[in-house]
C-alpha cells in the first residue's frame, strides 16, 4: 500500500473526517468497526477484528462471559 499523508482538523467536539479516497482504498464502509490505539506520539486506527483474549488468535473463537476464547485455548484448558 503506497503511504499518503492527508491533513486534517479537528470539528469542535473532536472528530476528524476520513477522507473518502482513504476509505475507499482501505475497505471502510459506514460504521465499520475501528479500534483506537494511541502512545506517547500516535494515534493509530485499525479495522476492529475480534481476537482470542489469551492469544490473539482470530480464528474459531468463542464468545465466553464476554471475552472471545479461540478453540485452541478451550482445549488447553479443558485438558489441563
Amino acid at each position: 500500500m503506497k503511504s499518503t499523508r492527508y491533513i486534517n482538523h479537528l470539528d469542535k467536539v473532536g472528530r476528524i473526517e476520513l477522507p473518502k479516497s482513504m476509505r475507499q482504498e482501505l475497505s471502510i464502509g459506514y460504521q465499520s468497526p475501528l479500534e483506537i490505539f494511541v502512545n506517547s506520539t500516535s494515534i493509530v486506527l485499525m479495522e476492529y477484528r475480534k481476537y482470542c483474549s489469551i492469544c490473539d488468535n482470530t480464528n474459531n473463537l468463542e464468545n465466553f462471559k464476554g471475552k472471545h476464547i479461540c478453540q485452541n485455548c478451550i482445549n488447553e484448558i479443558v485438558n489441563l
